[in-house]
């Protein structure tokens, strides 16, 4: 991706015309670039005079304003680079949370932001885009709180460039990511593949997490009145198989019934028995015995048992299948190369034990968010917290019922940026969108407080994205602040 827009005749000229001290910053910032990573053209010298240029001031349109002042929420209109740097004047390290969806880079269609980084006839669009973002990425940045986050919307066909230029941008931030799906429709893109999916990148300061949601009490009982309070059955296995784990594979009984149960191939148990343990030899956790004696096994309390009188009918049985198999796979836990000879004579169960997990003894209380965002009628995971999206082209009729029409093209549905905003967000945190566009962020910022009776506030970020074509045009003025005003009076705000 490292070109050079000039020849090397042009390249001479231009460091000719630098003063001594620019050209030591600009060999100092050359010598300490990474050589492993993303590189794209740039120019150093004008992007710190960008940085540095004059004096931004933000002006009060009070006619314009909507409600009465002191304003809790702020829509401004302009280039957002230039709204960034005044932002970092006024608001550094007080954002929680950022939302973007910034355009993605697939085409000149994309480029409404009219400012001078772009070209139509650019050659390198990749280096116009990444230097496009790096130099608000890194702006946003200083805006973050301590424990402060930044998501940002892309498609899978620039995802790889983009969480290149995020790590140089943003170091040590990565937190992860998310994929959700985007429409209903499976129509291939070519070479019969339909890229139905779009990812949100996430970076975090050293102090955020999700806030995930609590952990479901339901499956957690005390039936036998245990002092240690509610417990629930975990699995009794390791993922280990009898090669890697021989001392742990073995057949367990049930002291008190006298019920025997096979052990999993390739899944082995949890605990040591004492018959398998060396002398002198101890082990991290109690013996499989001395588990049992603790009532920390648990065994089933209703199951099939069979007795097998000769090694012939283990055999039979072994061939047939019918002996107790995993509980997910069905896979038989007994083979034909076991010692059949074993079980012989004894009570087999086809139950499977467990092992009881305490309620007070889990790490969290906390389901974390999964990085899977399901549609409304997905099964989840009780482990997991998912975010949840609609029927594609729900943002669009969101639009078109606040609107009338479809004033704003591909907008992102309310519903996947309010969880985002649910999770990442406390009451009175500060949330900011530096492309607002349709203003679907202060939307679900505004929905997110109604429902928790929150008071976050947003800053949306919009510009005219006039042209010599449509010289009067105003995305800012008349869909993302507009948006706001007429939610506002649904609500009568």
């Amino acid at each position: 991706m490292h070109r050079f827009p000039w020849g090397l005749g042009q390249l001479a000229d231009h460091y000719e015309t630098l003063s001594q001290a620019q050209l030591v910053s600009l060999l100092r910032k050359k010598d300490a670039e990474k050589k492993l990573g993303l590189v794209w053209e740039r120019d150093e010298i004008e992007a710190d005079a960008a940085i540095d240029a004059n004096f931004i001031a933000c002006t009060i349109d009070s006619a314009r304003s909507d409600g009465a002042e002191p304003w809790r929420n702020l829509v401004i209109e302009g280039d957002n680079f230039d709204a960034l740097r005044w932002l970092r004047m006024t608001y550094a390290h007080r954002v929680k949370c950022i939302y973007i969806d910034p355009p993605y880079n697939t085409g000149e269609k994309d480029w409404v932001y009219n400012d001078h980084y772009i070209d139509k006839a650019d050659r390198y669009r990749h280096s116009t885009w990444l230097e496009f973002l790096y130099r608000r990425l890194t702006l946003a940045r200083d805006l973050l709180t301590n424990d402060g986050v930044i998501l940002v919307s892309i498609n899978d066909e620039n995802r790889a460039k983009l969480e290149l230029l995020m790590d140089e941008a943003l170091p040590g931030m990565r937190v992860g990511s998310l994929v959700w799906r985007t429409r209903d429709t499976t129509s291939a893109k070519g070479r019969n593949f339909s890229d139905v999916h779009e990812h949100i990148l996430v970076y975090g300061n050293e102090q955020f997490e999700f806030n995930g949601s609590a952990k479901s009490r339901a499956k957690y009982k005390n039936p036998d009145n245990d002092p240690r309070g509610d417990w629930n059955v975990d699995p009794l296995t390791l993922a280990f198989d009898n090669i890697d784990r021989p001392n742990l594979f073995y057949p367990l009984k049930n002291p008190d019934t006298d019920i025997w149960y096979p052990c999993d191939h390739d899944r082995v148990w949890c605990f040591a028995s004492k018959d398998r343990l060396k002398e002198g030899q101890t082990t991290r956790a109690l013996p499989m015995e001395e588990q049992i004696d603790a009532k920390l096994i648990v065994f089933p309390s209703s199951e099939r048992v069979e007795i097998w009188n000769s090694i012939d009918d283990v055999k039979a049985a072994i061939l047939s299948g019918d002996v107790p198999v995993t509980p997910r796979d069905k896979k038989p836990l007994l083979r034909l190369d076991d010692d059949l000879s074993f079980w012989v004579g004894r009570k087999v169960g086809f139950g499977r034990p467990g092992m009881k997990k305490f309620w007070t003894e889990l790490k969290s209380h906390i389901s974390p968010l999964g990085s899977w965002v399901a549609r409304l009628n997905e099964s989840g995971d009780d482990e997991l917290t998912l975010a949840r999206t609609g029927s594609g082209g729900e943002g669009t009729n969101e639009i078109q019922t606040i609107f009338g029409r479809k004033v704003f093209q591909n907008p992102k549905p309310v519903r996947l940026v309010r969880q985002l905003i649910e999770q990442a967000s406390g009451d009175g945190d500060l949330v900011l969108d530096f492309f607002a566009g349709s203003a679907t962020t202060a939307q679900a910022v505004m929905e997110v407080n109604a429902s928790d009776h929150g008071s976050r506030r947003f800053i949306m970020v919009s510009s005219t994205e006039a042209t010599a074509s449509e010289p009067d045009k105003n995305l800012c003025r008349d869909v993302t602040a507009e948006r706001i005003r007429r939610l506002n009076a649904a609500v009568g705000k």
